[in-house]
């Protein structure tokens, strides 16, 4: 029993850390960052103490992935030469402070606890953004800006981007949620239908349940109309294709597989690079990426004049100093990121820091797709079955990396979150992704969550 007990508070835990991460945004909207910080360093201090008290058997320092500690302690070093150190040491701290959530996440859970935790955040964060919206179109009947600002006396806010939400449900979107991002809500909505049918392919959920969570997710990705979204989501639909026919083809037979994998990639640059206003037409935005590309080339220019080491690590950029007062503005407000993590590693950190941050992303994508592909074995003999629940670790890496491009967000907060928690525990975890380790689907309270040692690959 107190074992169960302190594996359901673990679950709880997992679930409060993925909801107040995917939810960042609607947190600080809500109690903004006095209240925000407070959180962090509460749930910061609580996975301390649950790590110390579980004492995972296979934490071991030298079992983190070697380019965490690369980028990490470059980072750190980039205070030396920084133009803001006060700025570049609270950025540095935050950094360390997701990472090392996340590593107490891919410590003391197992994937499957990862997977059922991350789903039952995102239901949460579904069903209340929704909620929201339905009570801003039928109560309050008009566009709500974010609550400690001040109803505009005439017209509009001076940008968009200041509505909570803009009253725009029973129009079809572009709804912001509880998130107060139609871009954010968009890629929760991405992850949720990732989990949700991997869940429910996988038979880890009733079939009613959860057929009515994957319509969810659907509706709410098309009622937030982010085009950046729907270029990750046909990235994904590709990556499924690709895994499920590595594994049809086994690990002798993939060349063509991954020769077709190359022409697409190279065919996304193509239309990215000269079809790019057809595309994004369709999807009923400008070709600029609303207003991206000028923001592109105003970081490229100032990475520029510091090309190898950067200006130093700020995380969330601070519009309050230089270089960062001035750089863009977007809708009448200072840009907070480049929207593009790559160009924001070179600006901060770069080519150096490029180079050291590379490394972890295509580890950690590599990672992951032997493990949705390869077919598991325990000893010499027979293969086991593929497991469903495999792909889904690969498939939110390929949405994380696509979104890389048009976002900073995978250097920050939950997608700082996740990526170090797939590149840990990708690296350590062996667990067998076998159908027949399949949980069976019960309800919450019926499931108690495996002791950690059974994570073990059995002999």
């Amino acid at each position: 029993m107190a074992e169960n007990k302190t594996r359901l508070g673990v679950s709880a835990y997992a679930i409060t850390v993925f909801a107040f991460a995917l939810g960042s945004n609607g947190v600080r909207i809500l109690t903004s960052w006095y209240g925000f910080v407070a959180g962090v360093v509460i749930l910061t201090v609580v996975g301390i103490v649950l790590f110390v008290k579980l004492k995972p058997a296979r934490f071991r320092w030298y079992r983190l992935p070697a380019p965490l500690y690369w980028f990490l302690g470059f980072a750190a070093l980039s205070i030396i030469w920084s133009q803001y150190r006060f700025e570049s040491v609270l950025g540095v701290v935050a950094q360390l402070v997701t990472t090392v959530i996340a590593i107490v996440l891919a410590f003391v859970l197992t994937w499957h606890e990862v997977l059922r935790t991350l789903a039952t955040a995102l239901r949460i964060l579904l069903a209340v953004s929704l909620l929201f919206e339905l009570f801003v179109s039928t109560v309050v009947r008009q566009p709500v800006v974010q609550w400690w600002l001040p109803e505009p006396v005439v017209g509009e806010p001076e940008s968009k981007l200041l509505y909570w939400s803009r009253n725009l449900l029973f129009e079809g979107g572009m709804i912001q949620g509880i998130v107060g991002s139609s871009v954010i809500l968009g890629f929760i909505a991405l992850l949720a239908l990732i989990v949700f049918a991997i869940q429910l392919r996988a038979g880890l959920v009733r079939p009613t349940t959860g057929w009515f969570w994957v319509v969810v997710a659907a509706a709410t990705l098309v009622l937030t109309r982010s085009a950046t979204v729907t270029v990750a989501l046909v990235a994904v639909v590709c990556a499924l294709a690709l895994a499920l026919w590595a594994r049809r083809l086994g690990p002798e037979r993939r060349t063509p597989l991954y020769v077709s994998g190359a022409v697409l990639i190279a065919a996304a640059v193509a239309v990215t690079l000269f079809a790019r206003d057809f595309v994004f037409g369709l999807l009923g935005k400008s070709g600029d990426l609303t207003g991206r590309l000028e923001t592109w080339v105003k970081v490229i220019d100032l990475a520029e004049q510091r090309p190898w080491f950067g200006w130093g690590w700020i995380s969330y950029w601070a519009p309050w100093v230089d270089p960062y007062r001035t750089l863009d503005v977007q809708a009448n407000l200072a840009v907070m990121s480049a929207h593009n993590a790559w160009l924001d590693v070179w600006l901060q950190l770069g080519i150096v820091g490029v180079l050291l941050f590379a490394p972890l992303v295509v580890l950690t994508v590599w990672r992951v797709w032997f493990r949705a592909v390869d077919q598991p074995r325990r000893g010499p003999g027979a293969p086991l079955p593929y497991a469903t629940s495999a792909l889904w670790p690969f498939l939110v890496m390929v949405a994380l990396v696509v979104q890389s491009l048009t976002e900073s967000r995978m250097l920050i907060e939950w997608g700082w979150l996740l990526l170090v928690l797939f590149a840990v525990k990708s690296r350590f975890d062996f667990q067998l992704p076998s159908q027949d380790a399949e949980p069976t689907k019960q309800p919450w309270r019926r499931v108690p969550i495996p002791r950690e040692h059974s994570a073990e690959p059995r002999p």
